[in-house]
């Protein structure tokens, strides 16, 4: 068996006789299910070799593209011999991915943005087979508390497709930030968009903030760019519009989405400056769920993905069971109190997606109601909501915070940028199962795949999420992909070569001695805790949800 050093592993990789060489131009065949694959190549190939890409006939192709309907979706088989390389899916995306592994077989600097000479490429003859583990790899981004613009989203997405993962889930909204433009509710992007200060550091109660404005949002042409780029790369684009809590930047534009003060009023309040969770909801009024079925029509028109993220996380029920009206709204709708305010309003947004043929993605605790199978819970409480959801046969995403937030710290090193959380290091993502131990056949089942989260509250910038992004995900990219359960002294061998690559993309990763000094954050406050006190708390916030 030859050593390559490929991420994530294929799941079959024999070492041929001989080499495929590439100097000066290659003829390729292509299908049509192979444009975005071929488009690939033809940019690597020239910008990291000045190697150029011919349309081919049959008997003079160099690299043939070959339909193949009997592998999977995302499946692919790549055979390299001396005088031609196949590659052979049944998707656009089985021939992304192929074209992905074939580029790490190249070599040095052809992730570069541009060659200054021509040279020639040498590839070892070699047949992979390889195919997914996880229907489900993603990543998501929070865009809402710290905005990222188009180029640096675009970014993260070539970064994605390089490591083979195929959903990017948006955090589009939450208090410190309104992201998307709506056209019917023009205030959301103009007053919701924008704060004046921001609190710097983890210490909820008594962190300073930084006066200085921050803001951004993605028009719907930006939107539209984003999952066209996502779609040519194999990835699918899932938007989340967090509701019915985490939605102060949304009041703040329209105070009548707000539950009315002791007085009767509107509650006028800022873009949220601050972490943690704002004390405001949405209320509950009829008026209120029509307004967001109208954002959710703008949503679906952009985003052609089947899961739409509504949130349901993190609601305060104070201002509800403190309000008259809201607590006449339950009596009326038969809840069994102004705290069902919550399940009702997302149930009313769920069957409105539904009529479009989508599903709602939601925040583990809906599990605290009756949730059907049309729905996806995404498991972030430690690995309660991910079990409860597989005895239920409720679809499920794994993102245990204890284990997939990458905003944690990664090691207890002082120097750790703004440390927060647990420890979640290289070698505890690579040692990751996303199904439970305990789980049966069939329950397996509904673990649709996982994700990491990264939260951005204290990431302001492209650099700051390449150093949290990276190389953790390498490391989940191979479990998802290859399946948990690798030798991770063998996978980090694969990883010192990969490092290169990101070099050469530019990454700023956390190298595995630590932080460098411009990735440090000395005097900014940290917030730890270990696994212990993290998993008494997940206990205490999931009680309601394990039945």
């Amino acid at each position: 068996m030859m050593k390559h050093t490929v991420i994530p592993r294929p799941r079959q990789f024999v070492e041929g006789v001989g080499e495929f060489v590439i100097a000066e131009s290659v003829e390729v065949l292509r299908v049509p299910d192979a444009a975005d694959a071929v488009a690939l190549l033809t940019e690597r190939l020239w910008a990291g070799a000045r190697i150029r890409v011919d349309n081919a006939e049959f008997d003079s192709a160099g690299i043939c593209f070959v339909d193949d309907a009997a592998l999977q979706p995302e499946a692919y088989r790549l055979e390299v011999a001396p005088l031609v390389i196949t590659i052979h899916a049944s998707d656009a995306a089985g021939f992304h991915h192929g074209v992905m592994t074939l580029l790490q077989l190249m070599g040095e600097h052809v992730w570069r943005a541009a060659s200054t000479h021509p040279r020639t490429v040498t590839i070892p003859a070699c047949r992979v087979e390889d195919e997914p583990a996880f229907a489900w790899r993603g990543i998501m981004i929070d865009v809402a508390r710290h905005f990222l613009p188009v180029r640096e989203v675009l970014r993260i997405i070539d970064l994605m497709a390089m490591h083979k993962f195929n959903r990017l889930h948006l955090h589009l909204t939450d208090d410190q930030g309104w992201r998307i433009e709506i056209r019917a509710f023009p205030r959301l992007t103009e007053i919701g968009a924008w704060r004046d200060r921001t609190q710097e550091g983890a210490d909820d109660a008594n962190a300073p903030e930084v006066i200085r404005p921050h803001g951004g949002f993605y028009t719907q042409q930006d939107i539209r760019e984003i999952v066209a780029y996502s779609a040519a790369r194999g990835i699918t684009v899932v938007p989340e519009i967090d509701l019915p809590g985490h939605s102060q930047a949304a009041i703040s534009a329209y105070p009548e989405l707000g539950v009315p003060g002791p007085d009767g009023a509107q509650p006028q309040v800022e873009v949220y400056p601050r972490w943690g969770v704002s004390a405001y909801p949405l209320n509950a009024e009829n008026v209120t769920v029509d307004f967001f079925r109208t954002v959710l029509d703008e949503v679906l028109e952009l985003f052609p993905a089947v899961d739409i993220g509504l949130g349901g996380d993190e609601v305060p029920a104070g201002p509800w069971e403190a309000d008259p009206r809201s607590q006449q709204l339950a009596r009326e709708r038969g809840l069994a109190g102004p705290r069902e305010l919550q399940f009702w309003f997302l149930e009313q947004l769920r069957a409105h997606i539904e009529q479009s043929g989508r599903r709602m993605l939601a925040w583990d605790e809906v599990l605290e109601h009756d949730v059907t199978a049309d729905v996806t819970v995404l498991g972030w409480r430690g690995d309660a909501g991910i079990g409860e959801a597989l005895r239920r046969g409720i679809p499920v995403i794994a993102c245990p915070d204890n284990q997939l937030y990458f905003d944690y710290r990664q090691s207890d090193d002082p120097r750790e940028p703004i440390p927060v959380g647990v420890v979640v290091g290289l070698r505890e993502v690579y040692d990751f199962d996303p199904i439970p131990a305990w789980a049966s056949e069939h329950q397996a089942t509904f673990l649709r795949g996982a994700q990491a989260n990264l939260w951005a509250e204290h990431l302001d910038s492209g650099r700051v999420r390449d150093y949290m992004l990276w190389p953790r995900a390498c490391a989940l990219a191979e479990v998802l992909w290859s399946g948990p359960g690798g030798d991770f002294d063998e996978f980090s061998a694969r990883l010192d070569t990969h490092l290169g690559r990101l070099d050469e993309r530019g990454v700023e990763y956390r190298r595995g001695s630590g932080p460098l000094p411009w990735q440090e954050r000395p005097g900014v406050s940290g917030r730890i805790q270990n696994q212990a006190e993290r998993q008494q708390q997940i206990d205490e916030l999931t009680s309601t949800i394990v039945r």
